[in-house]
């Protein structure tokens, strides 16, 4: 029964959107109503935390991985090359003040 539960509410709310307060008042409800005991509403919500914890992790690495191929695409300069080029320009100019010299 709790694996059935843990299912639906992974499928269906999605853990990475499951807040923590959430969580609480679902399992919460579901010990009120003697669907499920204290201690497995306790794995329940450690299980639904990590789970969401991980869900989120996996999420930010997909949104940064798409920022960067658009990023790319835009064909825009980083901040690294950004200072790179600022280090250039001011060991050119440095050249050429002392070459004027």
């Amino acid at each position: 029964m709790l694996e059935e539960i843990k299912k639906g509410l992974l499928s269906g709310l999605g853990a990475v959107f499951l807040t923590k307060d959430k969580i609480e008042r679902i399992t919460r409800t579901m010990v009120d109503e003697a669907k499920i005991s204290k201690d497995d509403a306790h794995n329940l919500k450690e299980e639904l935390y990590k789970t969401g914890e991980r869900e989120w992790s996996e999420l930010e690495d997909m949104f940064t991985g798409i920022i960067k191929k658009i990023m790319q695409g835009l064909d825009l300069c980083s901040r690294k090359e950004m200072a790179e080029l600022q280090k250039r320009v001011e060991e050119l100019e440095k050249r050429d003040r002392t070459a004027a010299e």
